[in-house]
């Protein structure tokens, strides 16, 4: 009887501790971007002041318009949910991506925009860049856990899956998920990190402010993904992207953040008995 209970002792002091170790670990998190958000008000209200060239007018339309088409896209994707997204569709819908952030880019530098400087591409170095954004996205992983864990309680444990993610799991070919992986790995952060953190947030921070940027940014990235089930999980790691974007005042910490999360979900999918482990 001593030696059952001793063992069993002992096997409930591993599970305590993790558990002690994940809460912490969470404590953690909130404390980190609660941390990070009292620095940005801060920040915000001491260089009020300070005359900065900034999006006016002609990027608000701009925005508005792009803003209008995600709507209709959304409208349209939410009455056609049997349509699945394929290989061919990516590759489109990737082409008129790149074509729309090249417009943007344009439109931009017409207008007289350092954005180099805006963006602050050359603010850090690489090496810090990759260090803030591994932090910052391990910082970020709690909440998002957190988030997608409600989720799968009220919508089921596999409606979470976007529809990239059943592609990949879904592909054959090694060329599929050779393309599959560049476009999430290379090309999305980048792409979707202009428009959303540097284009929109840049433009609804000008007129509402950083805290309601931050949360309207958030909204439009979680519902420009079409997929319902994810949009709490999307929402709470659009926020963390555009938090470490205006902390940092580094477009490079948002898509190294954005690139490494995607990289992690795909080895996740490709390699399963790890995530099992």
């Amino acid at each position: 009887m001593r030696s059952d209970g001793f063992f069993a002792a002992f096997g409930a002091a591993p599970s305590f501790v993790l558990n002690a170790f994940f809460a912490l670990y969470f404590l953690a998190s909130v404390y980190v971007y609660i941390s990070l958000v009292r620095q940005i008000g801060a920040r915000t209200s001491v260089s009020a002041g300070e005359p900065t060239k900034t999006f006016g007018l002609p990027e608000a339309i701009l925005a508005g318009a792009l803003i209008l088409f995600l709507l209709l896209s959304i409208s349209a994707s939410a009455s056609r949910p049997s349509v699945e997204l394929s290989a061919r569709n990516l590759l489109v819908n990737l082409l008129f991506t790149m074509f729309v952030v090249l417009f943007i880019m344009t439109f931009l530098q017409l207008r007289g925009f350092d954005l180099s400087s805006l963006a602050g591409f050359f603010k850090i170095g690489f090496v810090r860049a990759l260090s803030t954004g591994t932090i910052l996205l391990l910082a970020a992983y709690p909440l998002i856990l957190l988030a997608n864990t409600i989720t799968q309680r009220l919508f089921g444990s596999d409606s979470s899956k976007q529809n990239i993610v059943e592609v990949f799991s879904g592909s054959h070919t090694i060329e599929q998920r050779i393309m599959i992986i560049v476009f999430a790995v290379a090309i999305a952060p980048v792409v979707e990190e202009f428009l959303f953190r540097f284009f929109l947030y840049g433009v609804i921070k000008r007129y509402l402010g950083s805290f309601l940027g931050i949360i309207v940014n958030a909204v439009l990235f979680a519902a420009a993904h079409t997929h319902f089930p994810s949009f709490v999980p999307l929402f709470v790691l659009g926020s963390c992207f555009t938090i470490a974007y205006e902390w940092s005042g580094s477009i490079l910490v948002a898509m190294t953040m954005h690139s490494l999360f995607n990289s992690v979900t795909l080895i996740a999918l490709a390699f399963p008995e790890l995530l099992s482990q």
